[in-house]
């Protein structure tokens, strides 16, 4: 019982839908209805209000945090951990709120990461830096970040737990980026910061 509501509780959390509220709080568009229609930190960047995208990335990064350093603080074991940080993380993506159209979770990842082991999220989160800022492909900087999450991870831990939590989430982030990926290849893609279209 005690497994079943720490996972539905971290799912819930996953599922609060920053977008939508920084939009509301700042009079702005639902971020469903522009650029790639993801409810997201970097799609409601396009809107032009910096402040809505920071309280977007900041409010889906720390949901991530919070629920797995809840469950570290409550004295969950290691198994029960990562099976909380895949639920906060799953339910960012399939929110219950949304029905189940979610962001891409990269942010949530992000504070998952940092919470598990904040050298191995520092790592991928200095990875995504860099590559946004040589490239300003949010997509690209995601994409390459999580491809090399799992290689952080099995440096500092090995095959232990977190390894495998860390590849779950690194698949389902490159999956979540399909798309991006295909119009990377074609030229197609849009760079951080550019508006919302007409």
């Amino acid at each position: 019982m005690q497994t079943a509501l720490a996972i539905l509780a971290a799912y819930l959390l996953g599922s609060v839908p920053f977008a939508m509220i920084s939009s509301k709080l700042f009079g702005l568009a639902d971020p469903r209805t522009y650029g790639s229609g993801n409810p997201g930190a970097t799609n409601v960047l396009r809107s032009g209000n910096k402040k809505a995208a920071l309280f977007t990335l900041l409010g889906d990064a720390l949901k991530g945090w919070v629920a797995v350093f809840a469950a570290q603080q409550y004295g969950l074991s290691d198994n029960m951990v990562g099976l909380v940080a895949l639920a906060v993380f799953l339910g960012h993506l399939y929110p219950v709120f949304l029905k189940f159209k979610g962001g891409k979770g990269v942010a949530t990842a992000a504070g998952v990461l940092i919470a598990l082991d904040p050298a191995l999220g520092l790592a991928v989160l200095g990875t995504w830096l860099l590559v946004a800022f040589v490239s300003r492909y949010s997509s690209l900087a995601a994409v390459l970040a999580a491809a090399l999450a799992p290689v952080y991870a099995a440096l500092l831990h090995g095959a232990e737990h977190p390894s495998i939590v860390v590849g779950i989430i690194a698949m389902a982030l490159i999956g979540k980026h399909w798309q991006n990926i295909q119009r990377l290849l074609a030229g197609q893609e849009s760079k951080i910061g550019s508006k919302k279209k007409a």
